[in-house]
C-alpha cells in the first residue's frame, strides 16, 4: 500500500469512551497552557512560552495510545503538552518546570520546556529541529540490544523540522534498522513564519514516506477521530515489526510561534480554512452529536480540569527555585559517576 492510498475509513470505528478520554486530555492541556500564557504575560515565567493550541488532537492521539507499561517511548516537542500528559507526565511536573521549581524533573535548571524523565520513557525535549528522531532511535536500539521486544517509540516534529538534516538522517536510519518508530509530523503550515510552499515542493509531506521506505498516512489533524484511529493503526503496525510509520497531520497553529509572536503573517483565508478549526471545539461537538457524553458531564469534566490546573500552578509557585549558593550544579545524569559520589 502506498503512502497516499491509506484512508481513515479503512480503520476500525472509534470507541466513544476512548474519544471522551482523549477530549479530557485535550481540554486539560488547553486549560494549562492558557494559564501558562497568562503567567508569561504577567512576567512570572522565565524564558519563552510555546503553546500547542490547535495541535491537541494530534498530540494526544499519539501520547495516550503509547503504553509505558510495555516499554514504549515518547519523544515530545514544545507543542505536545496534551500528548505528554496523556502518555503519563504529571501535571505538577509541567507546572514546576515552567515556574522553575527545584522539585521539578529538571530541578529548576535549563529551559522551561526541556523537561523529561528518560528512565520512564520520556526523553527531555531538544530544541534543535528534528534531533529527537535520532535520540528515540538510540533508545529503541538500546532496548533491542538488551533483548526487549514489543516496544514502540513515538516522536513528534513540525513541518519545518522535516527540512533538516537531522530529521532525514534519523528517519533514514530508522527505516534501515526497521525500528518500531511512529513519527508524527504536525504540518501546521508555517515553520515559524515560513509557509509550506517555501519549505517543500511535494504536494504533501507524506509523499516523502516512500522515499524512505516507510508507510505514510496523511490526515486531518483537527479531526480527533482520524487522529485516534490512524495512530492506533500506526502503533500496531510498528509493534508488529513492520518498521517506521510516518503520520502527517494537516492543521494550523492557533497562536504565534511563541507568546512573543502575534502570527500576523498568517492570512485570514488560512485561518478561515478547514485546518483553522479548533480541534477541541470539533471534538466536543462530535461527542455531543454521537451521544457519547452529556453537556453536563463535559462541563463538569472541564471544571475539574480547571481546578487541577489551578492547584498544580499554585503548588509550584510556592516551591523554592534554585539557589546558586547551595547547588553544586553537577550534571544530574552523571552526578553518580563523579569520583567521591560512589
Amino acid at each position: 500500500m502506498s503512502a497516499r492510498e491509506f484512508q481513515p475509513e479503512q480503520q476500525t470505528a472509534i470507541n466513544g469512551a476512548v474519544f471522551v478520554d482523549a477530549y479530557r486530555w485535550m481540554y486539560l492541556a488547553r486549560a494549562f497552557e492558557d494559564k501558562i500564557g497568562s503567567l508569561f504575560r504577567a512576567g512570572k515565567v522565565v524564558g519563552g512560552v510555546y503553546l500547542g493550541r490547535g495541535q491537541e488532537a494530534f498530540s494526544v492521539s499519539l501520547g495516550m495510545q503509547l503504553e509505558r507499561t510495555r516499554g514504549d517511548i515518547f519523544g515530545a516537542l514544545i507543542r505536545d503538552q496534551g500528548g505528554r500528559m496523556a502518555y503519563g507526565e504529571d501535571l505538577i511536573d509541567s507546572a514546576r518546570t515552567y515556574l522553575g521549581s527545584v522539585e521539578g524533573p529538571m530541578h529548576g535548571r535549563d529551559g522551561n520546556i526541556h523537561r523529561g524523565r528518560p528512565s520512564e520513557g520520556m526523553p527531555a525535549m531538544i530544541s534543535h529541529l528534528g534531533a529527537s528522531v535520532s535520540v528515540v532511535n538510540g533508545m529503541l536500539i538500546g532496548k533491542r540490544f538488551h533483548g526487549e521486544s514489543e516496544f514502540v517509540g513515538g516522536v513528534t516534529a513540525g513541518d519545518g523540522a522535516t527540512s533538516t538534516g537531522a530529521f532525514h538522517e534519523g528517519l533514514n536510519q530508522a527505516a534501515v534498522e526497521n525500528l518500531p518508530l511512529v513519527v508524527a509530523v504536525a504540518d501546521n503550515q508555517f515553520a515559524y513564519s515560513t509557509p509550506t510552499d517555501r519549505q517543500y515542493a511535494c504536494e504533501d509531506l507524506v509523499d516523502r514516506a516512500v522515499g524512505y521506505g516507510v508507510k505514510g498516512y496523511s490526515i486531518d489533524g483537527t479531526n480527533l477521530s482520524e487522529c485516534l484511529t490512524t495512530f492506533r493503526t500506526a502503533i500496531d503496525e510498528a509493534r508488529a515489526g513492520k518498521g517506521p510509520q510516518l503520520v502527517v497531520g494537516k492543521l494550523l497553529r492557533l497562536s504565534g510561534h511563541g507568546e512573543h509572536d502575534d502570527a500576523s503573517y498568517v492570512p485570514d483565508s488560512v485561518r478561515a480554512g478547514r485546518y483553522g478549526r479548533d480541534c477541541i471545539a470539533v471534538a466536543r461537538e462530535q461527542i455531543l452529536s454521537e451521544g457519547w457524553a452529556t453537556e453536563k458531564f463535559l462541563s463538569e469534566l472541564e471544571l475539574e480540569a480547571q481546578r487541577s490546573v489551578e492547584e498544580s500552578v499554585s503548588q509550584a509557585q510556592g516551591e523554592d527555585t534554585p539557589d546558586p549558593s547551595r547547588d553544586d550544579w553537577k550534571a544530574m545524569a552523571t552526578a553518580s559517576l563523579i569520583e567521591g559520589d560512589q
